[in-house]
């Protein structure tokens, strides 16, 4: 699928349409800033000169090396050789292509203006498998092209410590100061300390075009959580990574460092990364909605209770996430980290399991619906994430599984959440999400697995996705941890 075929993001305010445009737009700068998104969720870019930028925008794009798909979070190359960047060939040069759509400028960079990218092969212009803007897009235009759209809204919730860089370098990453004591969610106290920065999250947000919904504190020391305001799937996307970009950014500059990490303490709440998702037919009506005449008793035809205020459509899309949801836990958990809150399961509102349920905070799907919500407001919430996934991939697998449960109009797989009981999920009747990195890896990656599919991910991104996986479970079974010293170093 060509680049010029796929779904376009939805462009922000005075985003360039022509190249005209751009250069007026850009008149007064010297430089830009650019980056793009490798697979752990990392934006990867610099600065060019506005010279250099022109040229590219005008044309296929920029070369950029591969190797950034080659190499994991702190640049290690990976423990084998993947499809896009080898030393086969070369760490060859990929095309970063400029997405003119994307233009923002950065208001703590002294507003230099900035623009995302995303990478083709040199060779066929073709997006690459495993970049995670270009796996969207594909997704977002299969549903464009059945009439279509897909809305995303993201929450992140995130630890914050009274550090810099140097200093958590400095201190081993142990005996960190939380920027606040104790647990005080929803607290109007708590942000009156270091008020300023609380206030900056949310006012340079909305400078850099990523509207919010709500911020407040939540529940742990040093807790925020940032609900942003949902748009298109793309966008939303866009938005949710550069919201970490943000606040980093802006952590720097008050002496915070905000952390997305999923689980950074064993006996706290896990920091989730919640996605709602809903589809918009031309008009601007959601599909998961049921009719006007149906609000007062519900769908004659829902499978059970809790479903009959989503509509046949939306209770398939439903019934693919279920399906799906144990083939692509990677896309969803992507690290070692993010399985250590989902083990706590129930204890922490992290769901462990393949579950749904009508307004429930204890299922994986959370289905939102009248009566609670207007029609208009039906959707549904994947509770699964944690705050260190990787947004782009993460909706694209919901989206993908949602799509392909229409298609293949599946039936839900058992009774909503309030209707199980512990014992049932003793006894199997409930089935369970991988508890680990690595079961999630090799679940994906067996040769029936749903991710497999050519409608949902294809072999080419779950064998590259996969091996960095695979890599970093590799790290993780070769580490000697803290915990390890301590318990066996005197006694054993």
């Amino acid at each position: 699928m060509s680049q010029e075929r796929l779904a376009s993001v939805t462009p922000t305010a005075n985003a360039p349409s022509s190249i005209s445009d751009l250069e007026a737009l850009l008149k007064d700068d010297v430089k830009v800033k650019v980056a793009g998104v490798d697979v752990d969720g990392i934006l990867r870019g610099k600065y060019m000169s506005k010279e250099k930028f022109l040229s590219a925008a005008s044309s296929d794009g920029f070369n950029f090396c591969s190797v950034i798909f080659g190499w994991d979070m702190h640049d290690t190359v990976y423990s084998r050789e993947l499809l896009i960047s080898n030393r086969a060939n070369g760490y060859r040069d990929l095309i970063a292509s400029i997405d003119l759509a994307t233009y923002r400028r950065i208001p703590w960079e002294n507003n230099v203006p900035f623009f995302l990218v995303s990478f083709l092969d040199p060779d066929t212009k073709e997006p690459i498998c495993a970049d995670p803007r270009g796996a969207l897009r594909q997704v977002v235009t299969k549903a464009q092209s059945k009439g279509w759209r897909p809305i995303a809204g993201c929450e992140y919730e995130y630890f914050q410590f009274k550090e810099t860089p140097e200093s958590l370098a400095k201190k081993n990453f142990t005996d960190l100061q939380p920027l606040t004591p104790g647990m005080h969610g929803y607290s109007l106290l708590r942000t009156q300390i270091n008020s300023e920065y609380f206030n900056d999250l949310f006012d340079e947000s909305l400078k850099f075009q990523i509207p919010l919904e709500g911020h407040h504190t939540e529940t742990g020391p040093g807790v925020y959580e940032t609900a942003l305001a949902y748009t298109d799937a793309l966008r939303m996307a866009d938005n949710a990574i550069l919201f970490k970009f943000l606040a980093k950014s802006i952590g720097m500059k008050r002496g915070v460092v905000p952390s997305f990490m999923a689980k950074p303490w064993g006996n706290l709440p896990g920091c989730s990364g919640h996605i709602h998702v809903s589809l918009r037919d031309e008009e601007g009506k959601s599909i998961f909605a049921v009719s006007d005449s149906e609000l007062k008793t519900g769908r004659v035809n829902a499978q059970y209770e809790d479903t009959k205020f989503l509509s046949q459509e939306g209770e398939w899309f439903l019934a693919g996430i279920l399906e799906g949801l144990p083939d692509v836990m990677p896309m969803l958990v992507p690290t070692i980290n993010g399985y250590k809150r989902l083990v706590g399961g129930e204890a922490f509102w992290a769901p462990n399991a393949v579950t749904y349920g009508y307004d429930s905070r204890a299922a994986s799907v959370r289905i939102i619906s009248p009566p609670s919500v207007p029609p208009s407001a039906t959707r549904m919430e994947v509770r699964v994430p944690g705050a260190d996934m990787n947004p782009y991939f993460a909706m694209s697998a919901i989206f993908a599984l949602g799509l392909r449960g229409i298609e293949k109009k599946l039936p839900l797989p058992g009774p909503p959440v309030g209707q199980l009981t512990q014992e049932e999920k003793k006894a199997g009747k409930v089935k369970m999400l991988p508890q680990s990195l690595e079961a999630a890896t090799e679940r994906m990656m067996r040769p029936e697995s749903i991710a497999r599919e050519e409608a949902v991910f294809g072999n080419d991104f779950v064998d590259h996705y996969g091996g960095t996986r695979q890599h970093e479970v590799k790290l993780w079974n070769e580490a000697v941890t803290n915990w390890e010293v301590e318990r066996y170093l005197e006694l054993a």
